[in-house]
C-alpha cells in the first residue's frame, strides 16, 4: 500500500468586494491559471475563504502544510509590503502587522493550537493593502504583488509539508 500523500492547503483570504482585501482571492486564482498549465503537486488544493475561524479550521485542518495569504494593515503602512510568517507548531508572534478583517486568523491558529489541529506547518503571506474601501479591484500597489506573492506560495509547495521555512517571520522583498 503506498503512503498517502500529504495535503497541502492553500488559502486565500479576504473579500474581493473590499478592494484590497481580496488579494488573497487574487492570488488564488493566479495560482489556479498556473495551474492549468503546471500542475501542482498531488494533493494540493486551493481555496478562498472569508476568514471566518471555524471556517479557516476545517480547511487546514490535517494539512501537512497550510500556506495562507492574507491582507494586512500596518503601522507605519507600505502598501505592497509583504511579510512571511512561518508556524511551525509555535504561537504565532506579533509581526507589526494584523489581518483586515480585525478577527479571524489569529484567532483560528490559536484555536487549532488549543485543539491540537494545527497543519505541521503554517505560513503566512500578508500583504499591505492601501484600500479596504467597498468596491473591486486591487491598488496599484496590492496588485503588482500579486504574481510575486504567487511565486513564493509555489515555492512553499514544493518545499511541502516538512520543506525547511524560511525563518519565523520576515518582510519578503
Amino acid at each position: 500500500m503506498m503512503p498517502a500523500v500529504p495535503r497541502i492547503a492553500v488559502i486565500g483570504v479576504g473579500n474581493a468586494y473590499r478592494r484590497d482585501d481580496g488579494v488573497g482571492w487574487a492570488v488564488i486564482a493566479r495560482l489556479a491559471e498556473r495551474a492549468a498549465g503546471r500542475p501542482l503537486p498531488p494533493g494540493t488544493v486551493l481555496h478562498a475563504c472569508d476568514g471566518e475561524p471555524a471556517r479557516l479550521l476545517s480547511l487546514w485542518e490535517r494539512a501537512g502544510l497550510a500556506v495562507v495569504v492574507d491582507a494586512a494593515h500596518a503601522r507605519p503602512a507600505r502598501p505592497g509590503r509583504v511579510h512571511r510568517l512561518a508556524l511551525e507548531d509555535a504561537q504565532p508572534e506579533p509581526t507589526g502587522a494584523a489581518s483586515s478583517h480585525g478577527l479571524g486568523l489569529g484567532e483560528a491558529v490559536e484555536l487549532s493550537r488549543v485543539l491540537g489541529r494545527l497543519p505541521r506547518r503554517l505560513v503566512v503571506y500578508a500583504v499591505e493593502g492601501a484600500d479596504h474601501t467597498w468596491g473591486t479591484g486591487l491598488s496599484a500597489a496590492v496588485a503588482a504583488q500579486v504574481d510575486a506573492v504567487a511565486c513564493r506560495v509555489e515555492e512553499e509547495i514544493l518545499r511541502g509539508p516538512g520543506g525547511a521555512a524560511a525563518g519565523r517571520g520576515e518582510d519578503v522583498p
